[in-house]
């Protein structure tokens, strides 16, 4: 094999891992590679992985397989969270040319002659596998409409569930000045949506490198960006991924509330809705905190849009511990709920604790959950009837219609002869359509 002229990449996981994709990507491209969709036959495959669960495990050696049969000659590289935690897991895999970990995913393109010239290198041998302690700007690209920049990186939390500390090292982040400039060039591009993204965004304000494992200076504050970015002109939407109900302050809540660039929608984490849970998971709060943080976005914003992250069958987690859960989200006013289940991760505190939860348990919480989930959305939805709210039109819904979001996260549905994707219109919420999405009428568009 020459010098690699194609390239092509496959994303696993989390928003921050596909707006670290398209870095790649573009860098990629200015080393002069073809970059090729991931069902092509290419010279090289990089897979950036993701390590939550057991099934993303899964889904990196299927991938791997996947593109093994489409070029059976090609170079497979695995990067991400996955390689950074089991490298050596990685090694053993039939057909994996390199594995570069969280950190050195970003000298990408440093390895590829030297992997032309080799049969294979060893990423141990190589010692590629190191500690990650450098914030590494990130934004994803070609989808026009919308944009996930990413302004943290890492995490200092211990949450006993969690591998991500291991796999992206400690909290760090950019400057405030940076993310702005990086939020313009994404605008620049005619992107009409910036989602910011980070492990633990509301620890925002980190230095961006960690010095023999110090935890870098805090220099400014999450409320700090987004106040820099609300200045903006030329960034009409901006959402918030997910931030912990703990760094979730009064201060941001009402600056959103009162800002008009920065849209009504929140992810709060929750994970249990026993105390007694949150112990076991080394969270730092306890429900009635997020209770209050709920109150109070709906005191202020009674349309904003919450979704909550919440994990079934936690070791321990008794059909008590799981009923105060499904009771403390039934009573919440939050929107749509990601339901995880449990698997036990290596190097995890959780994965010794006693009282393992029954597979099957878990699954089926899970499902009561999920059921829970949809009744909490048609509520929401049901509760926009007849309001008007600006849509950002984005794809094909179905052959005589567009898809979009509202500012507060509604799915809508729109007749095409009344806009274009990548247009900002305003709609009134007629009705549901079958698959219980919300079908809408345009009253205007938004200039510009």
């Amino acid at each position: 094999m020459g010098a690699p002229r194609s390239i092509a990449f496959h994303t696993l996981g989390c928003k921050l891992n596909y707006a670290e994709t398209s870095t790649l990507q573009s860098l990629c491209e200015k080393e002069g590679l073809q970059v090729l969709e991931f069902d092509q036959p290419a010279d090289i495959y990089v897979i950036n992985t993701c390590s939550v669960t057991e099934q993303a495990d899964k889904k990196c050696r299927y991938a791997i397989r996947q593109a093994l049969n489409i070029s059976p000659q090609a170079k497979v590289i695995v990067t991400g969270c996955y390689a950074q935690l089991k490298p050596a897991e990685i090694v053993d895999i039939p057909g994996v040319s390199l594995v570069l970990g969280a950190g050195e995913k970003f000298r990408l393109t440093e390895y590829l002659d030297a992997l032309a010239q080799s049969n294979g290198l060893s990423p141990l041998q190589s010692g590629t596998i190191g500690e990650v302690r450098t914030f590494n700007s990130s934004y994803s690209f070609g989808d026009r409409t919308r944009s996930f920049l990413k302004v943290q990186d890492g995490c200092d939390y211990k949450c006993s569930f969690c591998t991500i500390p291991l796999a992206r090292g400690r909290s760090r982040s950019d400057t405030v000045e940076h993310a702005v400039e990086k939020a313009r060039e994404i605008a620049a591009n005619g992107v009409r949506e910036i989602v910011l993204t980070g492990i633990n965004l509301g620890d925002f304000g980190n230095g961006t490198e960690v010095i023999e494992g110090m935890r870098p200076k805090k220099s400014a504050l999450f409320i700090d960006l987004i106040r820099a970015l609300d200045e903006e002109a030329g960034l009409p939407r901006i959402r918030i991924s997910s931030i912990e109900p703990n760094l979730l302050t009064d201060e941001i809540i009402e600056f959103v509330a009162g800002s008009r660039r920065f849209m009504p929608h929140f992810h709060i984490p929750l994970q249990s809705g026993s105390d007694e849970l949150l112990r076991l998971m080394q969270r730092r709060y306890v429900s009635s905190l997020y209770a209050s943080r709920v109150e109070y976005i709906k005191s202020l914003m009674p349309h904003a849009c919450i979704g909550v992250d919440v994990i079934t069958g936690f070791p321990g987690e008794t059909e008590r511990h799981f009923r105060e859960t499904y009771e403390f989200l039934h009573r919440m006013d939050v929107s749509y709920l990601h339901v995880f289940t449990y698997s036990e991760r290596q190097n995890t505190p959780a994965v010794h604790l006693p009282h393992s939860v029954p597979v099957h348990l878990r699954r089926e919480r899970n499902e009561i959950l999920r059921q829970l989930s949809e009744k909490k959305k048609h509520f929401f939805y049901q509760s926009h009837l007849g309001t008007s709210r600006p849509v950002l039109l984005e794809h094909d819904g179905n052959d005589r219609q567009w898809c979009g979001f509202t500012d507060n996260y509604i799915k809508v549905y729109v007749d095409k002869n009344a806009g274009a994707p990548n247009e900002i219109v305003m709609a009134r919420l007629e009705g549901f359509n079958g698959l219980g999405e919300m079908e809408g009428e345009v009253i205007y568009q938004f200039a510009g």
